[in-house]
């Protein structure tokens, strides 16, 4: 039977909203919304909160979730989820849980793994949703993402792309960040230096892509929020207090 290790970086300090996944939404702090949602996927074989500040440590412990500490000098979420991988070696596939999707459903997360229960082996696998281009098309906290015809990745951008000079159809679809790894293969990009796109744009995966790897990109036909900015946590407040709003925890 595979292996899934599900793994939720949940770093304090966040440039744009310090502190967010300890921030309220509801009666819960958002990593814990997150660590349940993670709990309800069937696909997980162990589903653990990665961070290097005890604060959220504490908190994890104190809703009764499993906690793992890594190091304070991490640059993204990926290195900190492959600390984490490599003390799990029984594991076949790691799930990077992003700590700030507090309303991601386990209908998504499995989407995510579903190449991988089917016998295929990705290096690596992601989540996009259509895109909403009156609201998100121009929008750089958006990422955009390009596929190929046998859905892999082509690019990454918070830039309006492709630029429309002909109407028309094109795979471009609304990226989340949620990724899943060989467990090989992320020991390995954890190796890998950061790569001039990946820095341009503030895009982890494009390191991936710039190495000459692949990424598979699994679709979810709703779209959920990711609490990026201080407007975004209003909006998730508002969903909780309106719970017809919420998608269900499938």
């Amino acid at each position: 039977m595979m292996q899934i290790l599900a793994v939720i970086p949940a770093r304090y300090s966040s440039q744009r909203l310090p502190g967010k996944v300890l921030l309220p939404i509801g009666d819960r702090p958002m990593v814990q919304w997150v660590y349940e949602a993670a709990l309800q996927c069937p696909a997980f074989s162990k589903v653990v909160v990665a961070t290097d500040n005890e604060m959220v440590a504490d908190c994890v412990r104190g809703f009764g979730g499993a906690v793992e500490m890594t190091s304070d000098q991490h640059e993204t979420g990926t290195d900190r989820v492959a600390e984490v991988a490599s003390r799990y070696s029984d594991m076949d596939v790691v799930v990077n849980v992003q700590g700030d999707q507090p309303f991601v459903t386990a209908e998504m997360l499995l989407k995510l793994v579903q190449p991988y229960l089917e016998g295929e082996t990705p290096e690596m696998t992601t989540l996009a949703t259509p895109l909403d281009h009156e609201a998100g098309y121009l929008d750089p906290n958006v990422v955009k993402v390009l596929c190929d015809r046998n859905h892999h990745a082509l690019y990454f951008s918070r830039s309006p792309i492709p630029y429309f000079r002909n109407p028309g159809e094109v795979p471009v679809h609304h990226h989340l960040g949620l990724y899943a790894f060989r467990r090989d293969f992320l020991a390995n990009y954890a190796e890998l230096p950061a790569t001039p796109l990946e820095q341009c744009e503030a895009l982890e995966q494009l390191r991936v892509l710039e190495n000459g790897f692949r990424i598979r990109v699994c679709y979810s036909e709703k779209m959920v929020l990711e609490v990026n900015t201080p407007e975004d946590l209003q909006a998730a407040k508002a969903l909780v207090q309106s719970p017809a709003n919420l998608m269900p925890q499938c």
